[in-house]
């Protein structure tokens, strides 16, 4: 660890929030939200913060729901696959949060994927919405893709959707190692 991140590992975070991600395959392609900006284009995936005293796999079940319209009996049993600590500043004037990602994975068929939500609505802190078109890409093929968390590469090396990941641990975030986007 060089200097800087040992800098970055020791600041003070306004608070640790718990991101649950759902990686939801169908056959060979992947569910990612994309977001449209004005002078971007990025992915995220799906799901999100778990609430205060929400249970992780309550959090995964409600998000899925929220943002795919997916219901737990809809899909194979969510496996966790994976964890990512996230330590970076974020633009604006909200305090940045350390962020653990739960990795979790998880499969439906055709048939289910046909009746899923094709937009996600996020919601603003003025009350509006942002706008995210779910798309399903080939998992090969994310690796370069301005994705958060920035799981793409190790998914984009996996042999196989069923394939574990090559550590359970990924690497940490910090602002030394990601780009705001």
């Amino acid at each position: 660890m060089n200097a800087a991140e040992a800098t970055m590992f020791d600041q003070p975070f306004s608070m640790i929030k718990v991101r649950v991600t759902g990686l939801v395959f169908c056959g060979d392609e992947v569910a990612l939200l994309r977001r449209d900006r004005a002078d971007s284009v990025h992915y995220t995936t799906v799901g999100g913060n778990a609430e205060a005293g929400e249970d992780f796999r309550a959090a995964l079940a409600r998000e899925l729901a929220e943002e795919l319209g997916l219901e737990p009996d809809q899909a194979g049993k969510p496996e966790l696959i994976g964890t990512m600590d996230a330590r970076v500043t974020r633009p604006g004037a909200t305090p940045s949060p350390r962020k653990i990602h739960l990795i979790y994975r998880t499969f439906v068929t055709p048939e289910v994927r046909a009746g899923l939500a094709t937009q996600e609505f996020d919601e603003l802190p003025d009350g509006g919405h942002e706008v995210g078109t779910v798309e399903w890409i080939d998992y090969r093929k994310v690796g370069e893709l301005p994705l958060f968390p920035p799981i793409g590469r190790v998914l984009a090396q996996l042999p196989s959707p069923e394939a574990p990941l090559s550590e359970f641990e990924l690497e940490p975030i910090t602002d030394q190692n990601y780009t705001w986007i």
